[in-house]
Formats: structure tokens, C-alpha cells, sequence
């Protein structure tokens, strides 16, 4: 049995006991449970491959994908103790990789205990290098080292800012994350906090949304960022008021019209450029290669399946990827890790660029206060 290969195969339902007997061998705290070893078993935004010898489960690796963008994160991955040393851990994550570009994914990323030396150096012979520390980040309160690997082709001539990531606190503060995001880039001395957050949604909001709470329209951010001293101008492709087709109630629709215009009229007093022009993906590269940074919405759709106009922060481009900080950790398993400088694809943010059946693309560009304004242009 020691001179043979492991077999890499997909997790089946029969194998839900002996991973679950793996899982509680091999690690002693962050165990998955039974019911969680189930869910992705089934589930579809992952892939969970096992390795076995001669019908017995030695190892297995999962990885999940976090919606539209092309990255992937080694979730977790562990061998039998009796089957440590033998290189199926490497095989088991060769082999996910493989998967994993095949499903479009450009990156793999995962987290690793800082002083689990043998699989440091097992992920740096594969290619891995670190680019960050997570502090008390295990149950047992150890640090863990962040590593990632290009796993399909794309050129990383990136040329941008390092942007501090900032999590939402509520479901509708998309805006003003991302703004804070963009500020504190430009002025460490701006502090992201939740008051900030609020303050800037109560300035920026559209009151009403196709549900719940507005959203925030994209000169109201551009204000927001003017109050504070940043230069800013604004990108959008429609004139008139924003997100009206989201709304039924004529009452609703009259009150959204009257922000905009509101919004319009103190951008033209603070002299903040407005556009009305898709921003394409080359003003984009432009801004950010002249030291600005960009907000842009997006069509949540395409990353959780949910209409919702949001917001995200662009953190750089290259030949193949846009980069952003998503402020919403919306899938279940995800955390603030998965949503810092997710590669999508150029093709793939094209489409998510856009909302609605009227296709509304704008973005918001801020730069330093020290910079010169773009003036005043209303096209």
C-alpha cells in the first residue's frame, strides 16, 4: 500500500463519515462538522476532492469560489497522519488548482498557521508566496500567514494604491464603505468607522430603493467626498433621475427625482464634474494611473443573484483583471479575506458594470486634496 499512488477523486455523499473522522484527527479546533462537511458536499460554488488508497479516504482539499470573480480559496485541506510525507497533500492540491483554473479562476488563495512550517514550505514549492499576517486569527488564538498563486495566466503590471479593505456594518452602506475606502487610501488621517458610514449614507442616500432603504446615488457620494475636502467628479450615462424603473409608487418616483435634482444642482454650486458618459474601463486604467481612485456600481447580481445596485472600490487593473474591495462579505462562508482585490475578469466586469434594464453605468472618482480639480463639466 506505502508504494502506491493515491486515486484523486470528487467527494460523493459516502464519503461524509470517514471525512468526518479525518477532520476531527486532524485538527483540533476550526473543525468543519458534520453538517457543514454535508452542505459542501452538495453544494456547487466549491471543489472537494478526496484522495484515497485502496478504498480508504487518506486525504481531501476544498476550495470555494466567491461568485463572478476569479479567485479561489483553499478552504481546507488535510491528509491521515499515518499518510503525511508521501506528497499527497501536494497532489490533492495540484489538483484543486487544475480544477480551479479550469472553472476560470486566475488565483488561489489560503491561510496557514504561521508556525505549521511543513505546509509553508510545502505551498512555497508549489509556487505560493505570502502577502499578509492575520493576527489571532485560529480558535487557539495563533496568527496565520496569508499565501496566494497565480494559477492561470494574467499579467499583474499593476500600478495602483494598496487600499485598506472596510466591511459594511449595515445591508444598504455599500456607498459610503467604499467611499471610506477611496478617503482613508488618499488620507491615512481618515478614520473608517461606523459613524462615518451613517453620516455618509444620510448625505448620499436616495431615500428610496426598489425595497427597504435607498441606495446611494452617486453624486450624493461625490458631495460627501467634496465636504471633506477631496476632489471629486462623477461618471454617469443617464441625465435624469437614477433607479426610478426599481420603483413603483408615483410618490416614491416623485421624491427620487427630487434628490437627484437636488444632488445635481449642488454639484454644479461645488463645481464637482459630471460626465454623463459610460466610464469605460480605459478612464478607469487613467484615473488610477494618475493617482485617483475609482467607486464604481455594480449589478450585485452576478455575484450573489440579487438586483441591488452596488458599490465597490477599485484597487487596480491589469491586461486581463480588474481588481476591487467588495465592502460585502455576501456569501455565507465568506470573510473580509475573500473580498480584498478580487480579480474579474475584463469581459465579466464589463457586464457587472452596469444596473437595470436602462443599463446605468457610473462610477465616482476621487482624488487627494492636494490634487488639481478635473472642472466643472456637465455633458
Amino acid at each position: 500500500m506505502n508504494d502506491k499512488q493515491a486515486i484523486i477523486r470528487p467527494v460523493n455523499e459516502d464519503d461524509l463519515e470517514a471525512l468526518r473522522n479525518l477532520e476531527h484527527a486532524s485538527f483540533e479546533t476550526d473543525r468543519l462538522s458534520r453538517r457543514r462537511l454535508r452542505h459542501w458536499i452538495h453544494a456547487r460554488n466549491r471543489e472537494f476532492l478526496v484522495a484515497e488508497i485502496d478504498g480508504s479516504l487518506l486525504g481531501y482539499g476544498l476550495v470555494l469560489f466567491h461568485g463572478k470573480t476569479r479567485l479561489a480559496r483553499l478552504y481546507s485541506l488535510a491528509v491521515a497522519a499515518e499518510s503525511r510525507g508521501r506528497g499527497i497533500g501536494r497532489q490533492l492540491l495540484l489538483e484543486l488548482e487544475s480544477a480551479a483554473a479550469n472553472r476560470g479562476r486566475l488565483f488561489m488563495r489560503l491561510e496557514v498557521a504561521q508556525d505549521n512550517l511543513s505546509a509553508i514550505q510545502m505551498y512555497q514549492s508549489v509556487g505560493y508566496v505570502a502577502f499578509g499576517t492575520l493576527h489571532d486569527y485560529y480558535a487557539d488564538h495563533r496568527d496565520a500567514l496569508r499565501m496566494q498563486k497565480l494559477i492561470r495566466y494574467a499579467p499583474l503590471s499593476k500600478s495602483a494604491h494598496a487600499i485598506p479593505w472596510y466591511q459594511q456594518t449595515t445591508g444598504f452602506t455599500c456607498g459610503p464603505a467604499s467611499l471610506m475606502m477611496a478617503m482613508a487610501t488618499l488620507d491615512p488621517e481618515i478614520k473608517a468607522t461606523q459613524e462615518l458610514e451613517l453620516d455618509i449614507w444620510r448625505e448620499a442616500t436616495t431615500i428610496y430603493m426598489t425595497s427597504g432603504h435607498g441606495g446611494c446615488h452617486p453624486i450624493g457620494l461625490a458631495l460627501a467626498a467634496q465636504r471633506r475636502g477631496f476632489n471629486a467628479e462623477v461618471f454617469t450615462n443617464q441625465k435624469g433621475p437614477l433607479f426610478l424603473e426599481g420603483v413603483r409608487s408615483a410618490e416614491k418616483k416623485h421624491v427620487l427625482s427630487l434628490v437627484h435634482q437636488q444632488f445635481v444642482e449642488q454639484a454644479h454650486e461645488q463645481g464637482i464634474a459630471v460626465h454623463h458618459a459610460d466610464v469605460s474601463q480605459q478612464n478607469i486604467e487613467d484615473y488610477i494611473n494618475q493617482g485617483a481612485v475609482v467607486v464604481v456600481m455594480i449589478s450585485s447580481y452576478r455575484l450573489d443573484r440579487k438586483k441591488a445596485p452596488h458599490w465597490v472600490t477599485v484597487t487596480a487593473i491589469d491586461n486581463e483583471c480588474l481588481y476591487v474591495n467588495d465592502p460585502d462579505p455576501s456569501l455565507e462562508e465568506q470573510t473580509g479575506l475573500d473580498c480584498e482585490d478580487l480579480p474579474i475578469a475584463r469581459a465579466d466586469f464589463s457586464r457587472m458594470s452596469q444596473f437595470g434594464q436602462s443599463k446605468l453605468r457610473t462610477a465616482v472618482i476621487i482624488r487627494g486634496r492636494d490634487s488639481p480639480d478635473a472642472g466643472q463639466t456637465h455633458s
